[in-house]
């Protein structure tokens, strides 16, 4: 099973955010476990450097943002992508738009996010973890 996971749920990851943390922690074991196959966009790299700056220093983020690299897959963006995202009319959002696009081309069974109304117009599911890991059958 291959998934995309969004930017909210790896901060919920990094940050220990209550009450999120729990799922987010399963996800990222079953892709490190390589029970499921994960990916992140790569935007959401420079993404997560500016919205953990207040959590974490400089060299704490980098070796943290390494360390997200070399755990998942990282899907990058392109003219193409960046030209599909614009002409998307569907998406309200352009940030999610692209991580649409780069779960279509990692070709993600399922979006790991906790906003799923941002994705109603994605053809590729979005789910929430709960729900994911219901799905799943996953079982500690």
């Amino acid at each position: 099973m291959k998934v995309l996971i969004d930017t909210n749920i790896i901060v919920d990851y990094i940050s220990a955010r209550e009450p999120f943390v729990e799922q987010a922690d399963i996800i990222f074991d079953l892709c490190i476990d390589n029970r499921i196959d994960g990916c992140i966009a790569a935007h959401t790299i420079t993404n997560l450097f500016y919205i953990l700056k207040n959590d974490l220093s400089v060299a704490n983020r980098k070796t943290t943002l390494l360390e997200l690299c070399e755990m998942f897959t990282i899907i990058g963006l392109d003219s193409s992508k960046l030209i599909a995202g614009l002409e998307n009319h569907e998406f309200h959002d352009f940030e999610d738009c692209l991580q649409h696009e780069c779960a279509l081309e990692f070709n993600a069974d399922y979006l790991i996010t906790r906003n799923i109304s941002d994705y109603k117009d994605s053809t590729i599911q979005a789910i929430e973890p709960i729900e994911f890991l219901k799905l799943f059958k996953y079982d500690k």
